[in-house]
């Protein structure tokens, strides 16, 4: 029989097909998603959170800060933001400056404690530096772990209860009293009724899933508000404002000063928990967590956020933080850090719409603060209410944050009290080390300051 010699295949010495910048970059076809869904993710995610356009420069002009610089520095810190965690971690998650922290740069370091906005934006320099050093080193995992979980999760919610006050009493809902300290507002007045329109309509197409429900309540608001004359059309579209008023405007050696020390712990301390909960939160619903428990780049997303915070005290504005809106996006398809350098993107062309943020009154904000304060006071259901010197402490940090109209004195109340709960009670072994420093440290600040 004739042997029949089976002919090789003849090799293929063309190049492989080259694969395009957006996939190279953020590995598209890896996380199965497309250059169309990641666009649609960050409109979606952009969107949701745009109201920080609308209310960051209205609570940082408080501190005396040029609204118009301040509107423009809140886009660029944001942009940046989102950009560094898009093209450094890839991942879907968008940032800007963090509600609660800002109203804590105005209304108590420099509100209440007199200090100076450059100060202030010293210490979120301070602590942004602070931020990102911990996640350099093993130290964050420590310190995160030290810090016992009621705690955290009062910080959360006493931030979210310090943020409703300040709403409520810009849109004068709640007034000053002599006798009471504080009481209802006139409702015959149209900013307290225009704000709680605001906050029931967010809430309410909140509860039906409507796209952007708190941007679309700011806009019907502040439309109304144009409708009854109360306020000025001052058109759309110009030029970005002047950043020189707040660029590179901190003042750095304001800060090594004693009573700031709790000022910048306060930062630190709200800053890094929410951004831990809302990484870790996002990473869950975009399938980020391998099966063995390791989130793909959570180092690099946590050192992109500490970094923006550093970026934004050189442009001007209150911590950069990775916003829980961004899990709006990822419910859309977004996976990839195309997704948050879409919303980067965004706010970069939202600079030109400068005009149209001036336009919006207070009372219009100050609807969307009560209702993300609302939301914020969701992480009192994870406290252990069994036990007494968990839930007295958390109580005491939540409580005394809107009560003192500081966060860093609520923090510094809530952590002396669990200390002292604890060793009363004989539980020594739950008082770490690092609660132990801590502790002496805010009571010195308390004794001497």
């Amino acid at each position: 029989m004739e042997s029949h010699k089976t002919e090789a295949a003849p090799l293929d010495l063309a190049s492989p097909p080259r694969r395009g910048l957006l996939e190279r970059l953020f590995k598209l076809s890896l996380h199965g998603t497309t250059v169309r869904t990641e666009l649609i993710a960050g409109l979606t995610t952009f969107i949701t959170m745009a109201y920080i356009i609308f209310v960051n420069p209205n609570i940082m002009a408080d501190a005396g800060i040029d609204h118009g610089a301040a509107f423009v520095a809140t886009c660029i810190a944001a942009a940046l933001g989102c950009l560094l965690m898009g093209l450094y971690a890839n991942w879907p998650v968008g940032l800007a400056p963090g509600m609660g922290l800002n109203a804590f740069f105005t209304y108590t370091v420099v509100g209440t404690m007199g200090y100076s906005w450059q100060t202030a934006l010293g210490a979120v320099f301070i602590s942004g530096v602070l931020f990102m050093v911990l996640t350099l080193s093993r130290v964050r995992e420590w310190l995160l772990n030290s810090i016992p979980v009621s705690l955290r999760h009062a910080m959360g919610a006493g931030v979210g209860l310090f943020l409703g006050v300040i709403g409520l009493k810009t849109s004068g809902i709640i007034v000053a009293s002599s006798a009471t300290l504080i009481k209802l507002g006139s409702l015959h007045q149209a900013g307290p009724l225009l704000s709680a329109l605001c906050f029931l309509m967010i809430a309410v197409l909140s509860y039906h899933r409507v796209f952007g429900a708190i941007l679309i309540s700011i806009v019907t608001v502040t439309l109304i508000g144009w409708g009854l004359g109360i306020v000025q059309y001052g058109g759309v579209f110009s030029l970005p404002p002047s950043l020189a008023p707040t660029w590179m405007a901190m003042d750095i050696a304001g800060v090594f000063n004693v009573s700031m020390i709790s000022v910048v712990l306060a930062f630190l301390f709200v800053h890094m928990f929410d951004t831990a909960g809302t990484l870790m939160g996002v990473a869950q619903r975009a399938g980020l967590v391998q099966a063995d428990g390791r989130i793909d780049n959570l180092s690099r997303a946590l050192k992109a956020d500490s970094a923006s915070s550093v970026f934004g005290a050189m442009v001007g504005v209150p911590p950069v933080t990775s916003y829980v809106e961004s899990a709006a996006g990822v419910a859309a398809g977004g996976r990839t850090g195309l997704t948050a350098v879409t919303v980067g993107l965004l706010f970069i062309a939202a600079m030109f719409f400068a005009p149209l943020a001036g336009m919006i009154p207070a009372y219009a904000t100050a609807g969307a603060l009560i209702y993300v304060a609302m939301l914020m006071m969701s992480g009192m259901a994870h406290i252990n209410w069994d036990d007494a010197t968990d839930s007295i402490p958390a109580i005491v940090t939540a409580i005394m944050m809107p009560l003192t109209f500081s966060v860093a004195d609520g923090i510094a109340l809530g952590f002396i009290t669990y200390v002292a709960l604890k060793a009363g009670t004989g539980k020594w072994k739950e008082i770490s080390l690092s609660l132990w420093v801590l502790c002496v440290i805010f009571i010195a600040k308390f004794v001497f300051l």
